[in-house]
């Protein structure tokens, strides 16, 4: 599995992180299983919220009694959470922080969350409350690292004015599909083409590249409206040209998809939330595969996307 750093957190980390956001239904073996898989193919990495499951923290809850880490074991794991999304609104207030964190701690069995992010961008925030709500929880040794979710640049410039700790990481939604935040910049100031319309408040990329924020791409197998890129009725030529790649590189067409995320200089990592180890299996295999500029072009423009 290749690894890369986050350069702010100084966090060695791999290319393919495990999304925990659908295992509440699954038996602790089940989870040993998928967790055992990822270990299996490089990943240590795995990526919780507080939200996820049916009721607050149940995720993080299902994952800790399956695994029932021992210190030198939970060591060996960078776990992430998220928290800010309340019940319909979104919070990111001092008191809700710190209420949700400590839910996050219990509920994870571990003393420290080594990266905590804000899940959504709140309307109402006060950066300083955030401030205050990360340095009690990183000198209370409960927080290590910090970062966000779903962030445009402005917003994570807003935060960054008031914090004393580097946000490390901007966890966004990306796929070959789904892909404005690079594509976008390739279509600068071309009038007319709908794919040169600013959507993330304007080289959100090159910000976080500039300021040594990772990008994390979550959903990274989705394309318009929630459809699989996979489904070949709506992404015919997509599917084709990666048919095409997994023959050439022996590998399944998910690696492919990973390996297209992995191939942008930015060092991005990619969220697999798959339930399935061997569907886990086979998209991270792509993080080892070094994909041409044609064929990552080629993907572009085989998602429907203009190289003007």
């Amino acid at each position: 599995m290749k690894r890369l750093t986050i350069p702010a957190a100084g966090l060695d980390a791999p290319s393919v992180i495990l999304g925990m956001m659908r295992i509440a239904n699954m038996s602790d073996a089940e989870i040993r299983a998928l967790v055992r898989t990822a270990r299996d193919s490089g990943i240590d990495y795995v990526d919780h919220a507080d939200i996820y499951g049916r009721r607050l923290h149940e995720c993080e809850e299902r994952f800790a009694a399956a695994m029932q880490l021992g210190s030198a074991e939970r060591e060996a794991f960078t776990i992430q959470t998220k928290v800010g999304i309340a019940d319909g609104y979104y919070d990111s207030s001092y008191e809700h922080i710190v209420h949700q964190v400590n839910g996050s701690l219990r509920a994870l069995r571990t003393d420290v969350i080594d990266v905590l992010l804000l899940h959504r961008p709140d309307a109402l925030v006060e950066p300083e409350e955030v401030a205050r709500a990360v340095s009690d929880l990183v000198s209370a040794g409960k927080v290590r690292h910090v970062g966000v979710s779903n962030h445009r640049a402005g917003q994570i410039e807003l935060l960054q004015a008031a914090l004393d700790q580097q946000i490390a990481i901007n966890q966004v939604q990306l796929s070959i599909v789904h892909s404005p935040i690079i594509t976008q910049g390739m279509a600068a100031n071309m009038v007319g083409l709908d794919q040169a319309v600013v959507r993330d408040g304007g080289g959100l990329l090159d910000y976080c590249r500039i300021n040594n924020i990772a990008i994390q791409a979550w959903s990274p197998f989705q394309g318009d409206h929630s459809v699989s890129l996979f489904d070949r009725s709506r992404y015919r030529e997509l599917n084709e040209m990666m048919d095409g790649l997994a023959d050439k590189y022996a590998v399944d067409p998910a690696a492919i998809a990973t390996a297209w995320i992995a191939r942008h200089p930015a060092a991005m990592q990619t969220i697999v939330g798959t339930t399935r180890p061997e569907r886990l299996r086979a998209a991270a295999a792509g993080a080892d595969l070094q994909l041409s500029r044609p064929e990552w072009y080629g993907l572009l423009q085989a998602a429907g996307w203009s190289i003007p």
